[in-house]
């Protein structure tokens, strides 16, 4: 009689299992979830040519042996290394109030395509927000968009998750350019 109950106890939770797990599409079933947070921000990057060291916010610190350090390779600036100090603000105009620094760095990596590999900060020490965010991933610049993950944090970013959509709002040659941060946080503390 117990081993009936037993049994009749497990089929019944198996068939409960495979109500709601059993579905042909739950394994491709894609989860989708609201940000926790959602920041805009602009950071603007003026690379050292030489001539701008008083208001350069980024220099080349690593270059192929047919570069130099005042100007980007040919073929796709391929082998560069930068790095950078830059603004950061909330809207796309470069002499409005920094609410922060995007510190870090960025390594173009391809021949063929025009790409970059970036690797930084937003650090941030204003009334809004205290600590940094950090960023990681791949930067196809000829995308309109890039996505690149939100790897962590500090302060009132500690340890956060999420994705951030990078686009050029404005590029003036090899000498200024502008991204555009939309930062959706998935993991906020």
């Amino acid at each position: 009689m117990e081993l009936t109950r037993f049994i009749l106890a497990l089929v019944f939770f198996l068939m409960m299992a495979v109500g709601s797990w059993g579905s042909p599409n739950h394994w491709r079933e894609k989860r989708v979830r609201e940000p926790c947070k959602k920041l805009v921000f602009y950071f603007h990057d003026i690379i050292y040519n030489g001539h701008n060291s008083k208001n350069a916010t980024s220099a080349i610190v690593g270059t192929p042996a047919w570069g130099n350090r005042t100007i980007l390779a040919g073929q796709n600036h391929f082998g560069d290394v930068v790095v950078f100090d830059d603004p950061i603000t909330l809207d796309n105009n470069l002499h409005s109030p920094p609410v922060g620094r995007a510190q870090g760095f960025y390594i173009y990596d391809k021949k063929e395509i025009f790409t970059a590999w970036l690797g930084f900060s937003f650090v941030f020490n204003s009334t809004q927000h205290k600590g940094s965010i950090n960023f990681a991933g791949a930067d196809p610049l000829m995308n309109k968009t890039r996505d690149i993950s939100v790897i962590g944090g500090t302060g009132d970013f500690f340890m956060t998750r999420g994705v951030a959509t990078l686009s050029t709002d404005a590029f003036e040659g090899e000498v200024y350019f502008r991204l555009r941060a939309d930062i959706n946080l998935f993991e906020c503390w």
